[in-house]
């Protein structure tokens, strides 16, 4: 049986390279918080960009492929 608590904060495993580690280990020293809390600062950093890198995205599409848009649009 799963407790309650687990379906509202699951834990993971997040595996690094040394290097990775490293550098982390660094920049959240330099930062004054946890590797935990860099870590979750960049997550919560990639999640929020997301509609931004949609919409570059998509409107790259749009000016690159116009041409074809418009034919498969007739």
């Amino acid at each position: 049986m799963v407790p309650l608590w687990y379906h509202f904060s699951v834990a993971m495993n997040l595996r690094l390279s040394v290097e990775q580690s490293e550098a982390l280990r660094r920049t959240a020293s330099q930062a004054g918080i946890s590797m935990q809390e860099a870590a979750l600062q960049a997550i919560d950093e990639f999640i929020s960009k997301r509609n931004d890198r949609l919409a570059f995205n998509i409107a790259k599409i749009k000016s690159e492929d116009a041409q074809l848009l418009k034919r498969l649009s007739q």
